[in-house]
């Protein structure tokens, strides 16, 4: 009996050594945003499309200037050219963006399948460093979008996950 139990004990330091080592030795992969010049945001749908509305909730990062003045807009959508398309969400009289702050918006648009891109547009000289963008729908589940870098000036700069959703669901 007791030879069982100093087996076991042996066993059990063992597995937790190399489940330790294991996770020491792993790492998270989040994607990191992407500059696409070629971008042009559709802001038009046909009349066959219904409007549906979306919240979109952006944090700012403790890093980023205090405020900005800069013209922000984004666009996202799904994988089937569903696109919503919010230009200039900033206004500095009403502070938004600042930092650490956390600003939400009401965006109405096409009614979209679950998202899977974004891209924010910057304009100005101020900068501007969002850590993460999070949109709700009435018909998607929630998404988010992980910034935490400065978005460069004058480019549409994000997330395409769309082929990476795409690939996911077909290989379950």
């Amino acid at each position: 009996m007791a030879r069982t139990m100093k087996a076991l004990a042996t066993f059990l330091v063992c597995t937790t050594f190399v489940f330790t080592f294991a996770l020491a030795q792993s790492t998270s992969v989040l994607p990191q945003p992407q500059s696409l010049t070629s971008f042009i945001p559709n802001n038009t749908h046909t009349q066959n499309q219904g409007t549906c509305s979306f919240t979109v909730s952006i944090k700012t990062s403790c890093s980023s200037p205090k405020y900005t003045r800069d013209e922000i807009s984004l666009s996202f959508g799904d994988a089937y050219g569903n696109q919503v398309y919010a230009p200039r969400l900033d206004d500095p009289r009403s502070k938004t963006f600042e930092r650490c702050s956390t600003d939400t918006f009401e965006v109405s648009g096409p009614c979209t399948y679950q998202i899977c891109y974004l891209y924010l547009y910057r304009s100005g000289y101020d900068g501007w460093k969002p850590e993460t963008v999070k949109i709700y729908g009435y018909h998607v589940k929630a998404v988010s979008f992980y910034y935490n870098t400065f978005i460069p000036n004058g480019v549409w700069y994000g997330f395409n996950l769309c082929n990476t959703a795409a690939s996911l669901a077909s290989s379950a």
